[in-house]
């Protein structure tokens, strides 16, 4: 009878676990999204390895940012999936899917509200952080590259943000030939706000209510 009491009592909590977690990774996903849509890619400016992929495929073939954004993250994650197990793969890919619907969403109905290319370059990076701070938390990437950042962490203890730091920089530099140098550096400078936030919300300690 004990064992059927706790038995009971886990389901719904389990329950509202996952929905709590599923709740997390969607919003990280919309708000991502949203700053690429609206305040980085109106200005060419990748938010990530990944999304630089999708600007060289724009530019190349005028394939639409949000469905190169999903199968440049998409060849990533494939490279890495044995790192991390299934389970985060299948969140990385939801991940994936619903900030390529967003990016999509974003740009279709939402006007970019301001026009400067600095202001937009720092609000967007603030919240670009945010919405990749909540995706790491719940312990999925925000996209391919991200989940090789969080393998890295895994055997090497390197902070998330470092390692995307570095890695997206070294795709920029990949990609200088075919983008404006100005583009260039603007990415930069933005993952350079983005990690800072990254890497603060990563060690920040959220104290957690614990109900009785």
């Amino acid at each position: 009878m004990k064992i059927q009491m706790i038995s009971g009592r886990s389901k719904p909590l389990m329950i509202r676990h996952i929905s709590r977690k599923l709740f997390f990774i969607t919003a990280g996903s919309v708000i991502q999204g949203f700053a690429m849509a609206v305040f980085l890619f109106p200005h060419a400016i990748p938010s990530g390895g990944g999304a630089g992929i999708a600007v060289l495929l724009n530019h190349a073939f005028g394939i639409p940012m949000s469905l190169g954004l999903w199968f440049a993250n998409f060849a990533f994650l494939i490279f890495t999936v044995h790192y991390l197990g299934s389970v985060s793969a299948f969140g990385t890919v939801f991940v994936i899917t619903v900030t390529s619907v967003s990016v999509n969403f974003f740009e279709v109905f939402v006007k970019p509200p301001i026009g400067n290319v600095w202001i937009d370059l720092l609000v967007g990076s603030v919240i670009l952080g945010t919405g990749i701070s909540m995706l790491l938390r719940q312990r999925v990437s925000n996209g391919g590259i991200g989940y090789v950042a969080l393998a890295i962490y895994k055997y090497k203890r390197i902070h998330p943000g470092t390692s995307l730091f570095w890695m997206n920089g070294f795709i920029f530099m990949l990609t200088a030939y075919v983008i404006d140098w100005k583009i260039i550096v603007l990415a930069v400078a933005c993952q350079w706000m983005s990690t800072r936030i990254i890497n603060w919300i990563h060690r920040f300690q959220i104290p957690v209510w614990r109900g009785k």
